[in-house]
């Protein structure tokens, strides 16, 4: 087939999943560099797009959109004047399958079923059963109809210039003398939680044995409020974040030793910058949802306590069993690994 001059990417939500998708749009962009490439996306997930030099556009769309018929004809209206010859649905869902839908390219691709789900492969002219099982890879096995096989994906995220001089400032008004280690407590669902007790049990440990810092970032009341817990049970060896963006949050992870989290947005924003990464998973398998890239460590409990999938958002369990000492003997395998590397470049 002929080299496609424009292709939309159809990935609306949450920011982790976004994420996910932004080595597709690299490979396309090597494979096409020509193509214009836009990107259909909902709320503050475009936050982490903008300035992408893989993503010559974006479609932003508010929350609710599919509920709002002007809403709806103004996504139309902007995906027929984009006029893409290939849509790629990696949501699987049924608004990403409409939104696909509207841009009426000639090729629609998406996810054959059970991976596509609500009918949304309703709305495609080819459909993808995936081989891979990190969903990174998974996203990339959908540029197979377009002749691209990418077997090393990148991230190759931008900066966000404002976002780093605020992070500088902040840090040195932290009095940070060294790179923090950054605790996340936040998730998108409880069953993801891991005890705001423990994530302080973190820090106090990584403190007395290694004198480091630890930085609690937040998103909203409700998790600033486990991030105080977090703070005031410390005993010292954790401080509060500023109120941060989602470039902010980019920013500080490029200044950080590591993040600590589980499986949410800013893990895989933390990734997608490189930083290293200790992954907290319960109720989804790291192997599926992992930070993506072999620098970094997960921490998951014994297969008996992980939820069947379809109690996967509300089975706390899992997550209950991932015990402090595992979380900071594999915080101590990154500083070890980071050791080696300052070692082997002396």
């Amino acid at each position: 087939m002929a080299a496609p001059r424009s292709i939309v990417i159809v990935k609306l939500s949450a920011i982790g999943d976004v994420l996910h998708g932004v080595p597709a749009a690299v490979a396309l962009k090597r494979a096409f560099p020509n193509a214009c490439i836009g990107w259909a996306v909902e709320g503050r997930a475009a936050d982490v797009l903008a300035g992408h030099p893989a993503i010559d556009h974006l479609f932003r769309l508010p929350r609710g959109w599919l509920k709002s018929p002007s809403a709806v004809l103004a996504l139309r209206r902007q995906l027929r004047a984009f006029a893409p010859d290939v849509a790629i649905d990696m949501q699987g869902l049924l608004k990403s399958g409409i939104a696909t839908w509207l841009s009426a390219a000639p090729m629609r691709i998406g996810f054959a079923r059970p991976i596509s789900r609500e009918r949304a492969w309703l709305t495609y002219t080819n459909r993808v059963k995936p081989v891979a099982t990190h969903v990174v890879d998974r996203n990339c096995d959908l540029l197979v109809p377009l002749g691209v096989r990418e077997s090393r994906p990148q991230f190759e995220m931008p900066h966000w210039p404002g976002s780093r001089t605020r992070v500088q400032a902040w840090l040195e008004d932290l009095r940070f003398s060294q790179p923090p280690v950054v605790i996340n407590p936040g998730a998108g669902w409880t069953s993801k939680l891991w005890p705001a007790e423990r994530f302080a049990a973190v820090a106090r440990g990584l403190a007395d044995r290694h004198g480091l810092r630890s930085l609690v970032v937040w998103g909203g009341s409700g998790e600033r409020a486990a991030a105080e817990q977090i703070v005031g049970a410390s005993a010292g060896a954790a401080v509060l974040a500023p109120d941060t963006s989602l470039q902010d949050l980019g920013e500080l992870f490029r200044h950080s030793r590591m993040l600590i989290s589980s499986d949410t947005g800013p893990l895989h924003l933390a990734a997608a910058v490189g930083t290293p990464c200790v992954g907290l998973f319960g109720p989804v398998p790291a192997s599926r949802n992992g930070p993506y890239g072999g620098q970094h460590v997960c921490v998951e409990p014994p297969d008996g306590v992980r939820p069947v999938w379809d109690d996967r958002k509300t089975d706390t369990r899992s997550m209950a069993a991932i015990e402090v000492d595992r979380v900071v003997a594999a915080a101590e395998k990154l500083l070890a690994a980071e050791a080696a590397t300052l070692a082997g470049a002396a």
